[in-house]
């Protein structure tokens, strides 16, 4: 479990009220025909952009407006930003943070979810009444009782988009109560959805001994990437090349700095490699909360001519920099999907990956890059010295590399498929009405205790690489 880059903080705009602002909503987008209209619930949304979930709703949001459909994305405020605005044709309803102000970091983070919840659902609730919905979207567990919230009281559909799961982020333990109560709410969630989905077939395996989310009630629909935004400007290149770069090769990580993200067995595998490849260069992108534990690392290893830790990098940036590489590396011990693969890949560098959830399922090993044993510094350091050493082969499977992610990772294919499943769930519900515990006269017993097994969920699974 890792903790977001930074706090909110409440400001001028975020404490205004709702009714002070509705006269001046503007419009939600016409309805294409046969569209869907489509209530989104999501932590992270542009500007509050934290990881690959933030990403991902934002590219799925805007690409479902262009195929038609209404979206509305509640989420959580940042200072400055409107309350209520439409952009790229996406509704974005903020929500403020209430008082009293809870620290977004680990050991608060239950307590920040819950009050979170509570804002959200006043913003979906707003949402709700300046326009209808058709379906309720939530994107993993921490919009959970939001989305439940929203489901019962619109009497309508609840898909769900399980990005990771907690025992998966800890490799496969729950180590203390919190992890506990958060992967009770992530199996709540899953068994209240109408469908759950999932970017990979790994994924889809994990929901379903993790989570109780059986195959027939989970949808596997890959994380896209738009080609052009992330295909560089040449000049851009050489100017990262430079900045980063000495007279040797460079290789570099772009990603969350966290524990499963596996940077630790990269820097590891840098000695030896400096050791064949003289002039040797890393650039490490991104910012989290293991970074100054990598920087002590990198300083214990005696790397600080050869390793760059950059902090966050915008993906204009980010493009340029992964494109100026002679390889980039995913190292990760644990990736749902492996996002920032096929960015690198749309990028044009050469790829190294770690052999382990849907990274494994992208990287066709010598086809469209290399794969090495998950924590293994030793296999990580030959893969990147085969691509270093072989600039031929290793132009070769970027290239296969890019191809793959333009013939088979287009968000407009993930906005289809996506669609496709609102379009199920919404006609399954015509036919017969969502459940409500307060539109019903049935009697509800006491909820019985989660069952919690011990140990190390993954390994019990067999999910472990």
């Amino acid at each position: 479990m890792s903790g977001p880059a930074r706090e909110l903080t409440l400001t001028k705009e975020a404490n205004q009220s709702v009714a002070a602002i509705r006269a001046t909503v503007p419009a939600p987008p016409q309805p294409a025909s046969r569209s869907l209209r489509i209530l989104m619930l999501s932590w992270e949304y542009p500007p509050v952009v934290v990881g690959g979930l933030g990403r991902h709703v934002h590219a799925l949001a805007r690409n479902l407006v262009r195929a038609g459909h209404q979206v509305t994305v509640a989420t959580r405020h940042a200072p400055g930003a409107p309350l209520d605005e439409i952009v790229e044709g996406v509704r974005v309803v903020r929500a403020p943070e209430d008082p009293p102000a809870i620290p977004f970091d680990t050991p608060h983070l239950l307590a920040w979810t819950m009050a979170f919840n509570h804002t959200l659902t006043r913003a979906a609730l707003y949402a709700a009444d300046t326009g209808g919905y058709d379906l309720v979207h939530a994107h993993d567990w921490l919009v959970t009782h939001a989305a439940i919230t929203m489901r019962d009281h619109l009497r309508v559909p609840l898909v769900a988009t399980v990005h990771a799961t907690e025992a998966g982020r800890h490799q496969g333990w729950l180590p203390g109560d919190l992890n506990r109560a958060i992967h009770s709410v992530e199996c709540w969630l899953g068994a209240e959805a109408e469908r759950v989905l999932v970017c990979s077939k790994y994924m889809g395996r994990e929901v379903d001994a993790l989570l109780g989310v059986p195959a027939a009630k989970t949808e596997v629909i890959p994380n896209g990437v738009d080609l052009p935004h992330w295909s560089p400007n040449p000049a851009e290149v050489a100017a990262a090349r430079s900045r980063y770069g000495g007279s040797g090769p460079l290789i570099g990580f772009a990603g969350r700095l966290v524990y499963e993200k596996g940077v630790q067995h990269l820097l590891h595998a840098i000695p030896e490699l400096r050791r064949r490849h003289p002039g040797l260069r890393v650039v490490i992108a991104g910012d989290g909360p293991q970074r100054g534990e990598l920087e002590a690392t990198a300083g214990r290893l005696d790397l600080h001519h050869e390793v760059s830790f950059t902090g966050f990098v915008p993906a204009r940036g980010l493009s340029s920099t992964m494109a100026s590489t002679d390889a980039m590396v995913v190292p990760s011990i644990y990736e749902p999907f492996g996002l920032v693969a096929l960015e690198a890949a749309a990028a044009g560098a050469p790829l190294a990956v770690s052999e382990t959830g849907g990274l494994a399922e992208i990287v066709e090993p010598g086809v469209t890059g290399l794969r090495f044993p998950v924590r293994d510094a030793g296999a990580l350091s030959e893969s990147v010295s085969s691509l270093i050493s072989d600039r031929e082969g290793a132009r070769a499977m970027a290239d296969a590399a890019r191809r793959m992610v333009r013939e088979r990772y287009g968000w407009d294919d993930v906005a289809v498929a996506t669609a496709a499943v609102y379009a199920s769930v919404v006609g399954g519900a015509k036919a017969k009405q969502p459940a409500n515990l307060w539109h019903s006269s049935a009697v509800v017993g006491e909820r019985r205790p989660m069952f919690i097994p011990e140990g190390n969920l993954l390994e019990s699974a067999g999910l472990l690489p």
